[in-house]
């Protein structure tokens, strides 16, 4: 029972490329999530996931079900919109969240628009949104998860230091170092790059699930940012392939299957998360006395 439950679906190649594109996906989602949530752009994360849209499906359009000419749409789409929305919220008085917000609504309309007027059968329409169906994955989409993982995990190693300053003191980092804008703009690059992997790994619609979640739910164990980091790398591999198996023995598309099962690991953490869980809250620890 148990090996046709864990071992069974990994015998299909295209369930074992999903394997391998969340493990992937798992070591850049992580740290972006973490920094995401650190800097109080959760929400932002979300609304560049459904900016990307009108991008990939320009990519559809041009090439078809083609994944790296969605790739390539989705990456110059997510830039584009950071880049915009970014520049009018220092030229004007707008915040950058509302600015965000305004873009990420004419995006998703615009993409919304372009798919329905050429047409989509249902069955891709339906892949495109929430991820394709029994976790499987062909070697193209593979790739793309890789490649985007090395470039971000290189580039983050590299903006480690300013991005973390950034987070927890950005006026010293303001004093002694110009570095704050720059590591800025490339944190915003990372984050569309780890979202274009969402999307061919879980869908347009929850991909931004396992940059999102797994951060929040570390976030209740840890204050240190490097174990939280660790944390949620861990939370998302974790989330990635109990998804996965739920995805293939239930026939259900891969990124409700991912979504739900991190919300588990968040609810957990939210009852008994050493950092503020209720349970932790309800019966706390004596404090030690001089």
């Amino acid at each position: 029972m148990l090996s046709h439950i864990f071992l069974e679906p990994f015998r299909d190649e295209a369930v074992r490329h999903s394997l391998v594109a969340i493990l992937a996906l798992a070591l850049s989602a992580g740290p972006v999530g973490v920094f995401l949530m650190l800097r109080r752009m959760s929400l932002v994360g979300d609304a560049m996931s459904h900016a990307i849209l009108p991008g990939v499906a320009i990519g559809f359009l041009a090439a078809g079900l083609n994944v790296f000419a969605m790739t390539f749409g989705g990456l110059t789409a997510g830039l584009l919109i950071a880049l915009l929305a970014g520049a009018v919220s220092r030229a004007t008085a707008l915040q950058e969240d509302a600015s965000f917000a305004v873009f990420l609504l004419l995006s998703l309309a615009l993409g919304v628009v372009i798919v329905t007027i050429n047409g989509i059968d249902v069955e891709h329409l339906m892949e495109f949104l929430f991820g394709e169906t029994a976790a499987k994955m062909n070697a193209d989409k593979l790739l793309v998860i890789a490649i985007n993982t090395t470039i971000s995990t290189i580039a983050l190693a590299l903006v480690y230091r300013p991005l973390t300053l950034d987070c927890v003191d950005p006026g010293f980092l303001r004093s002694v170092s110009r570095a704050g804008g720059i590591a800025h703009l490339t944190f915003l690059g990372l984050l569309v790059l780890n979202l274009i992997s969402g999307f061919h790994a879980l869908g347009t619609l929850l991909g931004v699930g396992i940059i999102v979640i797994p951060a929040a739910v570390a976030r209740f164990w840890t204050r240190d940012i490097s174990a939280m980091i660790v944390l949620a790398m861990a939370s998302a591999l974790l989330a990635g392939v109990a998804g996965l198996l739920f995805a293939f023995h239930a026939g259900i598309p891969s990124g409700p299957a991912v979504t739900l099962v991190a919300g588990v690991l968040y609810v957990g953490s939210i009852l008994f998360g050493r950092i503020g869980g209720l349970i932790w809250r309800l019966f706390p620890g004596r404090h030690l006395e001089a």
